[in-house]
């Protein structure tokens, strides 16, 4: 599936609710977020970037895939699906 173009860092922050993430803190324009994942702390960095590069999404998702252990694929059509 496709990453999508017109996506932006807050929208981001706010898809990954679904698997636990929230706004720890903001620093500049990056937004950090932290989930608990099988009893570890993953923590991420977003920037509030309108829109975000799709290298970066695709970095993004591709971390959050590893920690969960599902594919990117999946997220993706989760997500945006």
């Amino acid at each position: 599936m496709k990453l999508p173009r017109n996506i932006d860092g807050d929208e981001l922050a706010s898809l990954l609710n679904r698997y636990g993430y929230r706004i720890d803190h903001q620093t500049g324009s990056h937004q950090c977020l932290s989930a608990v994942i099988s009893g570890k702390t993953h923590d991420l960095t977003i920037p509030r970037h309108k829109p975000l590069r799709v290298g970066t999404l695709h970095e993004i998702l591709k971390d959050v895939a590893e920690h969960q252990k599902i594919s990117r694929d999946k997220i993706i059509a989760e997500l945006f699906g």
